[in-house]
């Protein structure tokens, strides 16, 4: 039997790909919790509105997006899927709020020949700086000082630190540029400048992800969707209903699969690993398997090995976590300035907002504006303390729309989240801890396998993809 830990989105996705694999046996997933789908939850309000508590949207372009179409499909969620073109408004239009006012990035070819606020010369010049900037051989650092090296202060400030606060709502000069822009990184190691690799490196990565797409679009295995993707130009999609129908559509497969067996509020205190497989302490009784597949937190996965192998447990404890508050506004009628995907705030603004959703932009729900407001991140102790009340974080979320966007409206329904420690954080050196983590379970001979966003990447897709890859290695190693 193989027991997997976690029923979030990449649990789920395991134990639908390890059904794939007959040698895996008999499949258990533990979830500590009273429901599955982890942090994709898609809350439907008093008024009818859909309020996304975690992701709400999966970006297309790369094998990992792929994969989650060609999942979509196999699950039969293909007529839901509402996708929103490169086009649309809120794909081209991005906002950041700095010096007390919003301003659009540059969107077009042209834009950047402009000086646009809040940087004071065009962004065309980056190249020139990057052509400047002298190559400098590291292992690793943070992506704030490499784009400040190599592309200018204000890139740093006003472009990258937003944007990393979007993907990971984490610090940009405390995250890894060689796990988050690898490519960027390379190009500076191999080529001595961002430009220079661009030319000799990228457009050959670019042509073979071309031809590998090709060679998956034109298979069988990558159906209606991922090629309907690509001929309609989305930039990103959802589903009919929020995103949560993905987890609860694995949910039912899962369930009527005489194989698979689903346990909920299974709380995990501590793993004991043997020759032949595992012993796992599940709420006060021993659990015997024959491999344990973790999609927990690496913190959490941590506390589980550390007793039999510390060494293990003090690099899993390394890959921080970090809380974010979710405040889902509706107001009854437009309120926006512009139609756009939202805002980011740069961390130089010192503010405790991370940005806001426009989500109604996106997707319409009738003649309603719907904002998410994302507090704390990295910054949240800081700025509301161990235990802030959700009277307080939406109290801090109004008062910040009424500065940045003069909302003078109150909210017709509000919903307050704290999501603790809900994102991995990539901090420099992840690539090298990752290795080391899974060369230490490799030469011991543990019969553990890792998946999830801990270790591969934040994104919908890239957890699903790193649950695939999981699997598929067991495939290949299971005799």
């Amino acid at each position: 039997m193989t027991v997997i830990l976690g029923g979030g989105i990449s649990g789920l996705s395991a134990a639908y790909y390890a059904l794939e694999n007959p040698k895996l046996g008999a499949l258990t997933l533990l979830e500590a919790s009273n429901r599955l789908g982890g942090w994709i939850r898609s809350h439907r309000s008093q008024n009818n509105i859909i309020f996304e508590k975690g992701p709400r949207t999966i970006r297309i372009g790369t094998s990992a997006g792929e994969n989650t179409l060609d999942l979509i499909d196999k699950l039969e969620l293909t007529d839901t899927i509402i996708p929103i073109n490169s086009s649309h408004p809120s794909a081209k239009n991005r906002l950041i709020y700095a010096n007390k006012k919003l301003h659009v990035l540059p969107n077009s070819f042209g834009s950047v020949f402009k000086i646009k606020a809040p940087f004071r010369r065009p962004l065309i010049t980056v190249l020139w700086n990057d052509f400047k900037a002298p190559k400098v051989i590291k292992e690793d650092e943070s992506i704030y000082s490499f784009v400040e090296r190599r592309l200018g202060k204000d890139v740093a400030d006003y472009l990258i630190s937003p944007m990393i606060c979007g993907i990971c709502a984490g610090n940009s000069k405390k995250i890894s540029v060689k796990f988050l822009m690898k490519s960027l990184f390379e190009a500076e190691q191999q080529y001595g400048s961002i430009v220079k690799g661009i030319f000799k490196v990228t457009k050959n990565k670019i042509d073979q992800q071309k031809n590998t797409r090709s060679k998956n679009l034109n298979n069988t295995e990558f159906q209606t969707s991922a090629k309907r993707s690509v001929i309609e130009k989305w930039s990103v999609w959802s589903l009919q209903n929020g995103l949560e129908e993905l987890p609860k559509k694995l949910m039912d497969q899962l369930s009527s699969n005489s194989r698979v067996n689903i346990e909920l509020n299974k709380h995990c205190d501590n793993i004991t690993f043997k020759s032949n497989g595992a012993e796992l302490e599940i709420n006060g009784k021993i659990k015997k398997c024959s491999r344990v597949i973790s999609s927990l937190p690496a913190k959490t996965l941590a506390k589980l090995v550390k007793r039999q192998h510390p060494q293990l447990a003090n690099e899993l404890n390394e890959i921080p976590m970090v809380t974010v508050g979710v405040i889902n506004l509706h107001f009854n009628h437009n309120i926006l300035p512009m139609e756009a995907f939202g805002f980011l705030v740069p961390p130089s603004e010192q503010l405790p907002i991370l940005g806001v959703i426009f989500d109604s932009c996106m997707f319409k729900q009738g003649p309603a504006t719907v904002l998410t407001v994302m507090l704390g991140g990295d910054w949240f102790e800081q700025y509301f303390g161990d235990n802030p009340t959700k009277e307080y974080l939406l109290s801090v979320a109004l008062e910040n729309l009424r500065t940045i966007l003069n909302i003078k409206d109150d909210p017709v329904e509000a919903d307050v989240s704290i999501l603790k420690d809900c994102i991995p954080q990539y901090i420099v050196g992840h690539s090298q801890r990752c290795d080391r983590i899974r060369d230490y379970i490799s030469s011991h001979g543990i019969p553990l396998t890792l998946c999830g966003s801990s270790y591969e990447g934040v994104g919908m897709s890239d957890v699903i993809l790193s649950a695939k890859n999981a699997i598929d290695s067991l495939s290949t190693t299971q005799k």
